[in-house]
């Protein structure tokens, strides 16, 4: 079975390791069809002799990719391309696009834009250096005069060395600089509103509030944003589609 060499580019001399590089190049290929759905991939050793890497890199990278549900592997029988894995593109749609879907009038008010140090939490989901410098936003999202959100946003300084240059959505920022977010992860937690949070959207401290913690990725598998939301549970819709997984419960 081919492998597309001339599409996938590694470069020993990056700072980001061969096994994360294979994995970003082979999940770029796997959303742009080189494979079909269903369709078996190279084995670990052909992966490793056709770009050149270890069998212990090419192993990883395949351990990261099932990792991201993109393929799923049989012991004994090979591994598979997930299905629809090249035929959902991720959509990531924020709490003003939904207000607006709904009918209010909503607009974003911003609080801060800067650069500074990131934090601990900031430099491990973004991967990223202690006191790294990154973009910090802040932001209400705001409905027919109620605040129905708090956003932070924290990117690394090389992908928005300009934060008052973001516009109201990071990430179209983010698409428009052909730095794109193709992947999410995101985790949603039942929170009493802190202090701080508290006082920017006017309400009183320990309200029940959803917050969401997202990281978003690049086509290669780097993290490139992270995304931190307070929200009114009243106002917040989540919707999944499952796909690929066999509904046990």
């Amino acid at each position: 079975m081919n492998v597309p060499r001339q599409n996938i580019k590694l470069d020993a001399d990056s700072g980001t390791p061969l096994y994360m590089q294979m994995a970003g190049e082979l999940a770029a290929a796997i959303r742009k069809g080189t494979w079909s759905s269903g369709e078996a991939l190279p084995s670990e050793r052909v992966l490793a002799d056709a770009l050149g890497v270890s069998r212990i890199t090419s192993r990883k990278a395949m351990a990261l990719l099932a990792e991201q549900g993109l393929i799923r592997r049989v012991q004994g029988v090979g591994t598979f391309i997930m299905p629809g894995t090249n035929e959902l593109p991720l959509s990531l749609i924020g709490v003003t696009t939904l207000a607006q879907l709904d009918g209010f009038m909503a607009h974003t008010r911003w609080l801060s834009r800067s650069i500074r140090a990131a934090d601990f939490e900031e430099a491990t989901h973004l991967d990223l250096p202690p006191l790294a410098n990154v973009a910090h936003l802040e932001c209400l999202r705001v409905a027919d005069g109620i605040v129905m959100a708090l956003d932070h946003w924290t990117l690394p300084a090389a992908a928005m060395p300009d934060p008052q240059a973001s516009g109201d959505s990071p990430c179209a920022f983010l698409s428009h600089r052909g730095m794109p977010v193709v992947r999410a992860l995101q985790r949603f937690q039942a929170v009493n509103a802190p202090v701080p949070v508290a006082q920017h959207m006017g309400i009183a401290p320990g309200t029940a509030l959803v917050l969401t913690t997202r990281i978003g990725y690049t086509h290669a598998q780097r993290p490139i944003e992270l995304n931190r939301s307070w929200c009114h549970g009243d106002h917040y819709l989540l919707v999944a589609d499952l796909c690929g997984q066999t509904v046990t419960k």
